[in-house]
């Protein structure tokens, strides 16, 4: 198996971990792995009244620094154009609360950061 499906096998299995996760924490999956044109939201859940897109990073140690870190202002603005789309695409209002979180898998650690763009977009 060639590095790429290596990759996105192991990135699967990250993501599934992160949703697990996500459920224990209270939220509710709607979608995994939405893709268009713009890219791609690892997670799409519901989290009481918001539509909350996630961004899943994982590192196996902090060699190459922290996995969070790899969400930077250019990763984010795709993700906020891809949570347009949807938006779009699934006819859901304009005013939808929606929230940007990430799950940083480091090891064998997990972290949600809940609003993790902060105010982009606003």
């Amino acid at each position: 198996m060639d590095g790429k499906r290596n990759n996105r096998a192991l990135g699967t299995q990250k993501e599934n971990i992160a949703a697990k996760f996500l459920q224990k924490q209270g939220y509710t999956i709607v979608q995994m792995n939405f893709r268009c044109r713009q890219g791609e939201i690892d997670i799409i859940a519901t989290d009481e009244n918001y539509l909350v897109f996630v961004e899943v990073k994982y590192r196996a140690d902090g060699h190459c620094g922290n996995p969070g870190e790899a969400i930077d202002y250019r990763k984010q603005k795709k993700i906020y154009r891809v949570a347009e789309y949807y938006l779009y695409n699934s006819r859901l209002p304009q005013d939808t609360p929606c929230r940007f979180d990430a799950v940083i898998i480091e090891g064998d650690n997990i972290t949600l950061v809940k609003d993790a763009f902060g105010s982009i977009g606003a």
